[in-house]
């Protein structure tokens, strides 16, 4: 049985690697077809997008490889000075950041920019699973530390919503929600929380008009075309237009500033546009595919920490993805997500990847081993063995027949 499961997590991480390899090639290949055309118009590059995705993939992929080698339970005793760190730059961004598209959320230095709530969420993450996984175990089904607990995610959910971030603070939570159901945690607990989730997604919706209008024009866009429904009709007309095998790579017209934001929040859009159904079913089996195998790898972990982690990070930039796919599609309204590892945004595919790389170090070092070949144990707990060894049932030690060929009567085999 345990074979199986270390055969499964091999393949569930060669999956797993594979439909990131293939988003985010696609990715690049789409963000340059998209952007290239109305880069050329703008800055007089057509490469002026494609040139800094890639370097954010190179960095992505160095912090994947680093987050894939080093053992997750090395983090566990750091995430509180993450945490910090990541709600200090959620409070200086308010001050010194620079706004887009209504929200304060980036830094922006040298021509670099940098959005904190893609750190915070990836590290709330793993707090809240080390917080989940603390409790004796997880036999355990209470909520964690009520204190603790509120003191990891109040004030990342806060700050990101104080930045008018509804988009991450839904995605966000999703993660949390998602370890707190692998944890263990009563049904109560989660009801409760979802349920006062729901009061203030509500409530902050009705708070504010131009969510109000996102919320109507969702339900009828065509009631003010040119006003808040534009976004979702250029979307839908890119779908349109693609129709079964897609206009053809490059051949997109809704990106020459019809489609707004076509590289980032609407670049499934373009590739309905450009590769058709077919392209857009391609994304869809490819996070499926992600999705399957980041869970495998999850429940064949060999401790709760390392479920929690695989499970949360999965949920994590699932979510995303689906909330990107439907809010372009009409299945919701829109939030200004990207999709993960395919739209253009450097933080975004940064922490991504980094992610990953979290879900990989758990396939790596926390997946139940192979039948026959014998866990590791520490120094104290093999000098413990030799001293007690086996005992007979008279109480006196001996050696087993593997460890020193010696039988139970004293003779040698």
């Amino acid at each position: 049985m345990s074979g199986e499961k270390h055969a499964g997590g091999t393949t569930a991480r060669y999956v797993l690697l594979g439909s990131v390899v293939f988003l985010v090639l696609l990715g690049l290949v789409m963000v340059f077809s998209a952007s290239s055309g109305p880069d050329f118009l703008r800055y007089h590059d057509s490469a002026y997008h494609i040139k800094r995705q890639a370097l954010a993939l190179l960095a992505g992929l160095a912090v994947l490889g680093l987050a894939s080698r080093v053992d997750y339970h090395f983090w566990k005793r750091l995430y509180w000075m993450g945490l910090i760190f990541a709600d200090t730059a959620l409070v200086a961004v308010m001050f010194a950041g620079v706004t887009r598209n209504g929200a304060r959320s980036w830094f922006d230095i040298g021509g670099i920019s940098f959005q904190p709530s893609e750190l915070a969420k990836l590290i709330l993450v793993f707090a809240v699973a080390a917080l989940v996984a603390d409790r004796t175990g997880g036999r355990d089904r209470r909520m964690p530390d009520l204190g603790r607990f509120l003191a990891a995610v109040g004030p990342v959910l806060l700050l990101v919503l104080l930045q008018r971030d509804m988009g991450t603070a839904m995605t966000t939570t999703l993660g949390v929600g998602a370890v707190l159901i692998l944890g263990g945690v009563e049904w109560r607990y989660i009801a409760m929380m979802a349920a006062a989730a729901a009061v203030g997604a509500l409530a902050l919706t009705v708070m504010e008009p131009y969510r109000v209008a996102r919320l109507l024009s969702f339900v009828n866009p065509w009631a003010d075309p040119q006003g808040t429904g534009y976004h979702t009709i250029q979307s839908l007309l890119a779908f349109g237009s693609g129709g079964w095998k897609g206009a053809g790579l490059g051949m997109s017209a809704q990106k020459y500033f019809y489609l707004p934001e076509a590289q980032t929040d609407f670049i499934f859009s373009i590739i309905g546009e450009e590769l058709g159904l077919w392209g857009t079913l391609s994304v869809v089996i490819a996070f499926g595919a992600f999705t399957v195998a980041g869970f495998r790898i999850a429940l064949g972990s060999r401790d709760l920490l390392g479920k929690l982690v695989a499970g949360g990070l999965t949920t994590l930039i699932v979510a995303q993805a689906v909330i990107n796919m439907a809010a372009a599609t009409q299945l919701m309204p829109i939030t200004g997500l990207p999709l993960p590892l395919v739209s253009y945004g450097g933080t975004s595919l940064l922490f991504t990847l980094a992610g990953v790389g979290l879900i990989l170090s758990v396939s790596s070092h926390g997946l139940v081993l192979a039948r026959g070949i014998p866990a590791r144990v520490s120094s104290a707990d093999g000098s413990e063995r030799a001293r007690t060894g086996e005992r007979r049932r008279d109480g006196r030690p001996h050696l087993s027949r593997v460890d020193g060929g010696v039988s139970t009567r004293g003779r040698r085999a």
